[in-house]
């Protein structure tokens, strides 16, 4: 496989070194890219470099995985408008062990052939002293050179400027690169579009301390077709972590895309060919309604990143809420998993002993819960015929709940007008 030409027809591929498409084609090649452990969880902004690795893997390439234990304590500042917080040791280690987890669930890891490697650069950045540094590392890139990036450029022409911190960041990629070329044969380093002038100062110092040749390649930074940024939700960033974003809620994201963008991230986000993949575009375009290409596209990523039965799951959630699936599905789940379901979901606490008495609809909804701010507004929606209570249509303003209306003898689930969902849980 010309895995170039790969990321080529996908709409992956932005920038190139010459003469990088004719290395890679004469054998197994190893190359990398670098993951910033910030945090201690991957998100979906991160799927297209796990996907570019996936690629680099299967056409015979041997992919690493480099997580920054050194270069995440200064922050890089390519495409930020100030200098992030720096982390400790500890808050790090517990980063690198979460970032290790979830990239094996993508890539096939072992030393022999072409199995991905994970590196941490603190393993080599950990014996080098600043001025052992600056004397055989910064002495081979000038200033003017580091001045002339974009991310350099723009951070000094802003409010914030640049600390010394960030603006040797380019230096210290750099060396990631060269140490990575010259002790695991490692000519190719990828990544995103924004990170071009950092990969290339690598290229560079490699060319200049050891007369060596490297190579570049970068993929498109991911855009959605309405101007709002790739893997943000109302409630922020969608995350590979199960426990900070449930499979229910990363199935439906990608369920959700628009049709412009759809038919960009099914070639980018799953391994399925041209041929498979223009078929699902016919049918989609014949009936646009069943969403087709975005069903098949939530149901791979979410497979891929949880698992077959958090897929299930997730598709009888979905089912549950906006379908057919009936009440009994969740007397399959324990209460904890009910709360994880239904995650990103307004949930209210309400008191047993209420329901114990009996507790009428408007109270239950406007005064022991925030599902409607008055009891006016309760009764004018009930009334409406609006709300539906355990996906039964509740009409009577009196209606009474009781214990034996609680699912799972916990929960209630309120459902207002067609889309928004509540859930109450008896405590």
């Amino acid at each position: 496989m010309n895995f170039v030409e790969e990321l080529r027809w996908r709409g992956m591929l932005h920038d190139i070194m010459p003469e990088t498409e004719e290395k890679l084609m004469q054998g197994m090649a190893s190359g990398y890219i670098g993951f910033d452990p910030t945090a201690d969880s991957l998100h979906v902004g991160h799927l297209t470099q796990i996907m570019t690795l996936i690629h680099f893997q299967k056409a015979g390439h041997k992919p690493y995985a480099l997580v920054g234990g050194a270069t995440g304590m200064v922050g890089d500042p390519s495409g930020k408008s100030a200098e992030r917080n720096l982390l400790d040791d500890e808050t790090l280690n517990h980063n690198l062990t979460q970032l290790k987890k979830q990239l094996a669930k993508f890539l096939t890891f072992e030393e022999e052939g072409n199995g991905a490697m994970m590196v941490n650069n603190a393993d080599w950045f950990k014996n080098i002293g600043f001025l052992e540094f600056v004397r055989d590392i910064g002495k081979h890139i000038t200033v003017n050179y580091m001045m002339a990036k974009d991310s350099v450029r723009k951070r000094l022409d802003g409010e914030t400027g640049m600390s010394f911190t960030e603006f040797t960041y380019q230096l210290v990629q750099g060396y990631d690169f060269y140490y990575l070329w010259k002790h695991h044969n490692c000519s190719l380093q990828m990544g995103g579009s924004d990170q071009w002038g950092n990969i290339v100062t690598g290229t560079e110092l490699i060319r200049k301390k050891d007369a060596g040749t490297a190579y570049a390649l970068t993929t498109q930074l991911i855009k959605k077709a309405d101007g709002t940024k790739f893997g943000k939700t109302e409630s922020g960033a969608v995350w590979l972590d199960a426990e900070k974003t449930s499979p229910y809620k990363f199935y439906q994201f990608w369920l959700n895309a628009s049709d412009d963008d759809v038919k960009k991230w099914i070639r980018i986000f799953t391994l399925k060919d041209q041929i498979e993949i223009e078929k699902l575009e016919e049918e989609h375009n014949i009936a646009p309604h069943l969403r087709v290409l975005q069903k098949a596209l939530a149901e791979d990523i979410t497979v891929k990143a949880h698992s077959a039965e958090a897929l299930e799951t997730a598709i009888k959630t979905s089912n549950f809420l906006f379908g057919n699936e009936p009440l009994s599905f969740l007397s399959t789940f324990n209460d904890q998993q009910v709360l994880e379901i239904f995650e990103g979901i307004p949930q209210f606490d309400v008191s047993l002993s209420d329901f114990g008495t009996g507790i009428d609809a408007v109270t239950l909804l406007a005064e022991k819960s925030s599902v409607f701010s008055s009891k006016g507004e309760a009764k004018k929606f009930i009334q409406g015929g609006g709300l539906s209570v355990n996906k039964e249509k509740v009409l009577d303003v009196a209606h009474v709940f009781e214990k034996m209306d609680l699912i799972n003898q916990k929960f209630i689930i309120i459902q207002k007008g067609k889309k928004n969902y509540f859930l109450i849980s008896a405590v």
